[in-house]
């Protein structure tokens, strides 16, 4: 695991953004397409908007990018909890992605019946290993001030950590709303990078414990399964 540290959540964004379009220019090189998985909150809008910046002073183009969600509400997607919503405006439109490269997850429907749905695009278009977890190029995560990450809590019971779905319906969620859909442990354990973008005030006693080897946080979890994930963080520990 490598941690990298930053003074300010621009400096952050501004980090990630070209080494996640360094990753882009050499997919475009081999014309390959390339897959990843969003995540939503605060810093991911500025790393949105560094994306836009970079992209177009360094001439990127990013019609080979594929994007699927680490997680997604259960509301419309014009909603304003919608993570979706929030791509779409600030990112897909502005970059005028392409719409057959926006996998959304369809928050507006029954959330098992969303999670079938997802998992199935899924299968359709991104590579799998011998387990039969996608292995997305990059999956983004964010922090939350519990150490959730993507919709993961701490609250779960552990025969839910260890189901083996590539997506799941989360109900009772500990933050509204309530339903959600999220990428398991083992989806995000197969990427071949996974990059967390841990950001803001109040969070550095829970960002400690996530980097610790005891930790047990659901961040810690996905840290000691993907050995090789990148912290990216604002955080001062």
């Amino acid at each position: 695991m490598e941690t990298l540290k930053f003074s300010t959540p621009d400096d952050l964004a501004c980090a990630v953004a070209s080494s996640w379009l360094d990753e882009i220019a050499a997919a475009n090189r081999t014309g390959k397409p390339h897959f990843v998985a969003l995540s939503g909150g605060r810093i991911t809008l500025k790393f949105f908007a560094a994306v836009i910046e970079q992209s177009k002073a360094r001439n990127i183009s990013l019609s080979n990018v594929h994007f699927f969600w680490a997680d997604e509400r259960c509301v419309p997607p014009d909603d304003k909890e919608s993570s979706f919503a929030a791509a779409a405006e600030h990112f897909f439109r502005p970059l005028s992605i392409a719409p057959d490269k926006i996998h959304r997850i369809l928050g507006e429907l029954p959330p098992e019946r969303a999670a079938q749905l997802a998992v199935q695009d899924i299968q359709k278009t991104v590579s799998r290993n011998a387990a039969g977890q996608p292995m997305f190029d990059i999956v983004f995560l964010g922090m939350g001030d519990d150490g959730h990450v993507a919709s993961l809590f701490p609250e779960e019971p552990e025969a839910a950590r260890l189901n083996p779905a590539i997506y799941r319906a989360i109900s009772n969620s500990p933050k509204p709303p309530p339903n959600r859909i999220t990428l398991g442990y083992d989806a995000i354990a197969a990427a071949k990078n996974v990059w967390v973008l841990a950001s803001g005030a109040g969070k550095e006693a829970v960002l400690r414990e996530s980097l610790s080897p005891d930790g047990k946080t659901p961040l810690a979890r996905v840290l000691k399964m993907c050995p090789a994930a990148k912290v990216f963080t604002d955080i001062k520990v």
